[in-house]
């Protein structure tokens, strides 16, 4: 188990986020919550953010002439939001993320959705090139209020041991 606070102080305590390298285990799954409900608002801004124009985005009128009959939330949000879900499990200690793979949108996802993310630990192992480092993969499944599959992928980030962290080293933190 993951502890969430550290002494900083008599009858004080800081709250903590994310794992080290040595907490991660193969084959364990972490449910990210809170969800999010992804308003209209939300795919406006990530679609005028992103310089996306396709009309399918933000154009009701356009949307109701296709198959969806309504605007679908631009996928690179439905990405963004669920690596962003699984910060505080998996990655909040993380020095870099090394890549990602397999990236599959599954489902449409519309405003109004709620989307709820898990990721399961695939593969872990030291660095070889830095000492007190290493690389853990996981697997990421977003779904839907509904619970259908919306978006997978898999994900590489370069993990710290223990003692190693920014948070570690600088009191601050």
């Amino acid at each position: 188990m993951v502890q969430n606070w550290k002494d900083v102080g008599p009858q004080r305590y800081r709250e903590t986020f994310g794992r080290y390298f040595e907490d991660f285990t193969v084959g364990d799954i972490y449910e990210h919550r809170p969800g999010k409900t992804v308003t209209e608002y939300d795919n406006h801004l990530f679609t005028l953010l992103s310089l996306n124009t396709h009309p399918m985005h933000f154009d009701a009128e356009f949307a109701k002439e296709s198959e969806f009959k309504q605007n679908l939330v631009v996928s690179p949000y439905t990405l963004a939001l669920l690596i962003g879900m699984s910060v505080t499990d998996v990655s909040q200690k993380a020095i870099a993320n090394l890549g990602m793979d397999e990236v599959r949108f599954t489902a449409p996802v519309f405003a109004g959705d709620t989307l709820y993310a898990e990721s399961e630990v695939l593969a872990k192992r030291e660095s070889k090139s830095r000492p007190g480092q290493g690389v853990v993969t996981i697997r990421t499944v977003g779904r839907n209020q509904k619970d259908e599959t919306v978006c997978t992928f898999l994900r590489n980030m370069l993990i710290p041991a223990r003692g190693q962290a920014v948070e570690d080293k600088n009191p601050r933190y």
